[in-house]
């Protein structure tokens, strides 16, 4: 059955790892009835965390949509990760709601991940909601996180509860914002504090009730009500709640808040990012694809967001990115891992479908006679690498083909091959994030990949000038292969690439050789002598040679050519070259100091530093080989506060003490690779 747009309340669930978010996902779900049996996650039996990868983590690692009911109202919860490496699951489900409920542990307060949810919910415009849970445990101090809080994120957030006991004298919670008949003796001397900063910060965000509260007049229940129901809406309030989920306290009134205060699709019609984009059911279909996850047997599922008019099983769409039709199948409403079928899927609600053919993540689906383009998801980019090999030759066959799905699971993963070293890539956020995605390759398709650190594309020039002289001669009875070649070798300067040039004279290598000898050192170019890497930044010139009447041939001289240039370069003073990236780090500040110590280790160059709001951004040129696991380190360094980004920028001479390592380690892997 339908519902209205006005009835609906889209909530994305956030949090660091750990604070209870599946948890109180389930509690909430047994409270409406939807379940009869409670799942814990350390049995990896909840609705929400149904992946087998969940179960061996006891943590989220994907986005679960949960819907119940509250009265009239639906409540779609996007249940999303708190591990810092699958941010985008997060970020996709902050797409296509109207507001956040960002939960934080009580005894732990404020930490990186409360930190990162609430800029993911502010860079939307979302209106945020707090929940303290596990209030019941051992140092869950209500002052203590309300002070965390507001230090620091301003005055706004304010209590809407105050709780009856805490740690494990935690019993209750007694609502501030609608306050009982009766309140506990416990609460009483907190009660008319917590109830007049309310009343204020109500009267804060409307200029009516502010002159009503400057001039003493009494502000009703019921203006305080609407007002911190638009103060919220506006993001000029944000509730601080306060639960047990474990317990089962606290959730009830939490869900009511949700109901009363959350706006619905209705309330926020500009959330698609287009204003033009009313929830209007009877309107033409305007629906966003926001998560895909890709299946070997059932193909994939793909889940949306309509925002306007509805979408019909059975029916059709127009896909307006890909420019084509898609063949709209049974439609679905999702809880966790199963799907409840449904004729049509309405404005404001979220719904699934399986197999269509060209739509992936980000696309929108429209009416083929009223084509709209929804903005897409904004996934982060990572710079974590790995290469990937498949473990057996039977794999062979299957790597490509899963990795291509998997990346169409999580966009901010990213598969490509690079030409130089020829190695498939695959590159996130992290190590973790690449680790499940490997597990789900394994167990989706069958592809046992293995993984390492991708060899760095180091290069090989000259550093002075020399001549070489080489002479090939083969008899083998009959026509035999002569081919005479001097040549010059000079340096470049640093990216000017190779350059041939011819100063033969009097016809001693004839001109229609020439090519031949240009070929067989442009081929020699691929290995350099230090340790087989790319040879760049030369200049190589023909200056004198012979031939031989029938045996000078062309194969000769391509012999000739690429000899004379590995003997020239031996005799060249060779060095290795290796590749320089810009570097940028955006941390808080108290962590400069440490992040630049670390840069100076790894042979960086601080460029810059650059305040930005709450955040310091430094700029360096540092070594790729020095950074392959930075995202590592920068998250040990700043316990996840910290983000970085890096660009290739030029190429620079390897230390000595550090070039003879690297030859080594690469004449080790090439005789492990040809033994």
């Amino acid at each position: 059955m339908a519902v209205s747009a006005s009835t609906i309340r889209n909530i994305a669930l956030l949090s660091h790892s750990g604070a209870g978010k599946t948890t109180l996902a389930e509690i909430m779900l047994f409270n409406a009835k939807v379940i009869n049996r409670l799942g814990r996650v350390e049995d990896g039996n909840t609705v929400s965390d149904y992946e087998p990868e969940e179960a061996r983590r006891v943590a989220s690692v994907q986005t679960s949509l949960l819907r119940f009911s509250e009265g009239d109202n639906k409540v779609n919860l996007l249940d999303t990760p708190g591990y810092d490496e699958f941010v985008g699951e997060a970020i996709a489900a902050l797409r296509v709601v109207e507001s956040a409920l960002i939960l934080v542990a009580a005894p732990s307060g404020v930490d990186v991940g409360t930190e990162r949810a609430w800029d993911l919910a502010q860079g939307r415009g979302l209106p945020i909601a707090l929940a303290l849970n596990k209030m019941d445990r051992e140092n869950a101090s209500f002052e203590r996180n309300v002070q965390e809080l507001q230090a620091a994120f301003g005055n706004r957030c304010v209590p809407f509860q105050l709780p009856i006991g805490e740690a494990q004298d935690f019993t209750g919670v007694v609502s501030v914002i609608d306050p009982p008949a009766d309140i506990p003796a416990g609460v009483l001397g907190d009660f008319d504090a917590a109830r007049e900063r309310l009343i204020e910060a109500v009267a804060e965000s409307d200029d009516a009730l502010a002159d009503k509260y400057l001039e003493g007049e009494e502000i009703t229940a019921a203006e305080v009500t609407a007002g911190a129901r638009e103060a919220i809406r506006n993001g000029d309030l944000v509730p601080i709640l306060l639960t047990s989920a474990t317990q089962n306290i606290g959730v009830t009134e939490l869900v009511q808040v949700m109901r009363d205060f959350m706006p619905s699709p209705a309330d926020l019609p500009g959330t698609s990012g287009d204003d033009d984009i009313a929830p209007d059911e009877s309107g033409s279909l305007a629906a966003l694809v926001f998560k895909t996850t890709a299946d070997p047997f059932v193909g994939k599922l793909s889940m949306f967001r309509v925002y306007r008019g509805s979408a019909k099983s059975n029916g059709e769409a127009y896909n307006s990115g890909k420019g084509q039709s898609e063949r709209l199948g049974q439609l679905y409403l999702p809880l966790g891992n199963s799907q409840e079928n449904v004729p049509e899927v309405t404005a404001g609600d979220i719904g699934a479908v399986g197999k269509l053919n060209a739509t992936l993540t980000g696309d929108t689906l429209c009416a083929g006679d009223h084509r709209v383009t929804l903005p897409g998801v904004d996934f982060p980019r990572g710079f974590y690498s790995l290469a990937v090999f498949p473990a057996t030759q039977a794999d062979l066959d299957k790597m490509s083909i899963s990795l291509a799905r998997i990346v169409e699971d999580d966009p901010s993963l990213r598969f490509t091959r690079n030409p130089e070293t020829s190695e498939s890539l695959l590159t996130g956020l992290g190590e973790v994030q690449i680790e499940v995605a490997l597990d789900r390759i394994k167990r989706k398709f069958g592809a046992s990949l293995n993984v390492r650190l991708p060899v760095v594309p180091y290069r090989e020039t000259i550093t002075r000038i020399t001549n070489s002289e080489y002479r090939h001669k083969k008899q083998t009875g009959g026509s035999g292969q002569y081919g005479h070649v001097l040549l010059r070798l000079e340096p470049r300067v640093r990216d000017e690439g190779f350059e041939f040039g011819n100063e033969v004279v009097g016809g001693r290598v004839p001109r229609e050789l020439i090519p031949a000898v240009e070929k067989g050192v442009v081929n020699m170019l691929k290995e350099g002598v230090l340790a087989g890497f790319p040879v760049v930044d030369l200049k190589a010139v023909i200056y004198d040679g012979s031939t031989h009447p029938v045996d000078g041939k062309p194969i000769a001289f391509e012999i000739a050519g690429s000899q004379a240039l590995r003997l020239g370069m031996s005799k060249a003073s060779p060095v290795l070259l290796e590749p320089i990236v810009k570097l940028y780090v955006t941390v808080p500040e108290n962590y400069t100091g440490d992040i630049i110590s670390d840069l100076n280790g790894k042979r960086g160059r601080i460029l810059g530093m650059n305040p930005e709001s709450r955040y310091t951004v430094i700029e360096a040129e540092v070594p790729q080989a020095e950074v392959q696991r930075y995202s590592q380190d920068l998250r040990s360094m700043t316990g996840g506060r910290g983000s970085y980004r890096f660009e290739f920028d030029h190429y620079e001479q390897v230390p000595q003490n550090i070039e003879q390592r690297v030859i080594d380690t690469a004449k080790q892997a090439k005789a492990e690779t040809t033994a």
